[in-house]
């Protein structure tokens, strides 16, 4: 496989400095992507760079990925209208110890030549002083040359620091250093990287009188015009406890279909024929959603698990109708507080339940305005308790607690409830 074609159809590649694909095509090339240690969790946002390095990987390539264990404690401006605020050393030393274990589950670490590998900048920013780096390295890159960079331009108006302005030339080092120390001689990573990245190959040239090369990827813009990989309440996380397996299967689920037709190609391991052959598939029959499902099991697969889909795919019958008791009990507490987020909740005593199921729809909750309208919708078949129909006689036991302490209680098709029994 060819690194850069398949890049190419997939169209994953913005900008690519000459003399890149030879590179490529003459020898196995160790190359990297930065990875920025914000949070303790990556996002999909970061998904398309990990998917880079599978690719890269895969076309018999290595990998390297950095966490910036340095430049996380500095902040980059690029794409940023205003300066971050600065990690200290132990929430940034949790955060990259989460970052590292999710980039293991995407790249293989034992394949011999080509092996990933992660690195930490703080390994060798630790112990180099200001004035030896200002010697070292800053006499080797003009202002001039920094401040004609986009990131850096685009905050002149506002303000830059001096410290987030310093950060090109670290991460510049951060490719110089790969260069001598581990071969490394491609940086990948966004196209707004686009300026830090060509003053690392800068860096190279002049300090080490050698050759290095640059690609980045498009950020993904969605069709609508919003930012991609957020939603109301914010990231689309790659930890399944900021982000629940049911919601992130749902984000890929709930795509357009123009997004999809993008997706499929970035984050799913499909190749040119097989996707042709599901586009024009799903464009005979848009409405069973084709590539939107076949995004979803397979990103949601990579970034979790199996049973994770299998208990998206069952939670997400629930609110459609497709779904029995049975699957409703088999939810875990996690994905069912997912699958029922924004419902009206409330809360009753376990003594409550000996009550007649009028009692408690009516009076000890407000899931009906009177006993009157529960009565009349549950003698047309219109009350369900925990996906199953009820009658005027039923009354809710603790068997029917799900996960000890709840009961979902529906009126209609769309309406429901959940009880908090305590």
């Amino acid at each position: 496989m060819n690194f850069i074609e398949e890049l190419k159809w997939r169209g994953m590649i913005h900008d690519i400095m000459p003399g890149t694909e030879e590179q490529f095509a003459k020898e196995t090339t160790s190359a990297y992507i930065g990875f920025d240690p914000t949070s303790d969790s990556l996002h999909i946002g970061s998904l398309v760079q990990i998917m880079i390095l599978v690719h890269l990987q895969r076309c018999g390539h290595k990998p390297f990925a950095l966490v910036g264990g340095a430049t996380g404690m500095v902040g980059d401006p690029s794409g940023k209208s205003k300066e971050r605020n600065l990690l200290d050393e132990e929430t940034l030393n949790h955060n990259l110890s989460s970052v590292q274990k999710q980039l293991e589950q995407f790249l293989d670490f034992d394949c011999g030549e080509n092996s990933a590998e992660v690195v930490n900048n703080f390994d060798w920013f630790n112990g180099f002083s200001f004035l030896d780096f200002i010697r070292d390295v800053g006499k080797h890159i003009s202002v001039n040359y920094m401040m004609a960079k986009d990131s850096v331009k685009s905050r002149l108006e506002t303000g830059i620091s001096f410290t987030e302005f310093s950060y090109q030339l670290v991460q510049a080092y951060d490719f110089y250093w790969l260069w001598k120390n581990k071969n490394c001689k491609v940086q990948l990573g966004g196209s707004d990287q686009w300026g830090n990245i060509v003053s690392g190959t800068e860096l190279i040239r002049r300090k080490g009188e050698g050759k290095a090369f640059a690609v980045t990827t498009p950020l993904i813009q969605k069709a609508d015009g919003g930012k991609f990989g957020k939603t109301e309440s914010g990231n689309i996380w790659l930890d399944k406890s900021k982000t629940s397996p049911y919601k992130f299967y749902q984000f890929w689920l709930n795509s357009s279909d123009e997004d999809a037709k993008n997706y499929i190609k970035i984050f799913t391991l499909k190749g040119e024929e097989e996707i042709k052959k599901l586009i024009e598939e799903h464009d005979k029959t848009p409405h069973l959603r084709l590539l939107q499902k076949s995004i979803a099991e397979e990103v949601t697969t990579r970034v979790h698990s199996k049973e994770d889909l299998e208990m998206a795919i069952k939670a997400s019958g629930i609110l459609f109708g497709t779904s029995t008791a049975e699957d409703l009990k088999s939810l875990d507490v996690d994905t069912f507080l997912s699958v029922f987020e924004g419902v009206p909740q409330f809360e009753i005593n376990k003594s409550d339940l000996s009550a007649g199921i009028l009692d408690v729809l009516a009076e000890k909750t407000q899931v009906f305005a009177s006993k009157g309208e529960a009565r009349r919708m549950i003698q047309s078949n219109a009350v369900s308790i925990n996906k199953e129909k009820i009658t005027e006689d039923f009354k809710i036991s603790e068997d029917d607690l799900l996960n000890g302490k709840y009961i979902l209680a529906q009126k209609g098709k769309k309406n429901y409830f959940l009880l908090i029994v305590s």
